[in-house]
């Protein structure tokens, strides 16, 4: 059983998140994103049980890492491919990553009060993991050389119990949960300013490479609300295209 997947951002009317291009500043909302991430952990209860965890992906988790280093110093350790808690009771939330390849030198164990877990890949080398237990850092695995999203999210429910996930970007996380058909609820902002350019991010992006249609079945309206700003929450119900 997997966790039920709302993926939430904040975007531009062209669909670009980077909100430092975005323009009129003055429609810009600090804190937007924040407050309803809050507001989404609330309605789902939020308590024990990392019933307020959230996921990004390996750009996001770069920026959250704190370590100048390219990569953990080296160590003659030698850990089997198991999945490793540096601490399991009493979390409301997980700070949660995909980072297959173990590229982020983190530094930290927890991120605003949420322990830090990361998604690997058994190609990481072991040096990865001495620095990851050595920072407090949790890890679970999940497929060989390739992140298996279906499988990391069963697994985050069965060790975890984690019931309820928030998906936050980037693009790239987006749309490989997208595209493996993981996303349950879309709740997307929609802020009263443009980007206007090319160079930016989108919500959801797949590559360079055109892999057709998005395999959404169903995408229902389920709620709308004007926020300050002129900005719009649009929240959609999302199910899987069936072959």
């Amino acid at each position: 059983m997997k966790p039920y997947v709302i993926c939430h951002m904040v975007t531009s009317v062209d669909g670009r998140i980077w909100g430092s291009r975005w323009r009129p500043k003055a429609n810009v909302v600090p804190n937007l994103f924040e407050r309803l991430h809050d507001q989404l952990v609330a309605e789902g209860g939020g308590g024990g049980g990392g019933g307020g965890s959230w996921l990004c992906g390996r750009v996001t988790a770069q920026e959250f890492a704190k370590g100048t280093a390219p990569q953990y110093p080296p160590s003659d350790q030698v850990f089997p491919r198991e999945n490793w808690f540096a601490q399991r009771d009493n979390v409301k939330a997980w700070g949660i990553f995909l980072d297959a390849k173990g590229k982020a030198v983190w530094a930290r164990k927890d991120i605003g009060g949420d322990p830090i877990l990361v998604v690997l890949t058994e190609a990481v080398p072991d040096r990865h993991l001495a620095g990851l237990r050595a920072d407090g850092v949790s890890y679970i695995f999940a497929g060989a050389t390739e992140i298996d999203l279906a499988g990391a999210l069963e697994t985050l429910n069965r060790e975890l119990g984690i019931e309820r996930l928030l998906l936050e970007g980037g693009g790239g996380a987006n749309g490989a949960l997208l595209r493996a058909g993981l996303i349950d609820e879309l709740s997307l902002v929609i802020t009263a300013a443009i980007d206007g350019s090319s160079g930016a991010p989108t919500v959801f992006n797949s590559g360079d490479v055109d892999l057709g249609p998005a395999p959404i079945g169903s995408m229902t309206l389920a709620s709308h609300e004007v926020l300050d700003g002129g900005a719009v929450w649009l929240r959609y119900r999302l199910s899987a295209a069936t072959s």
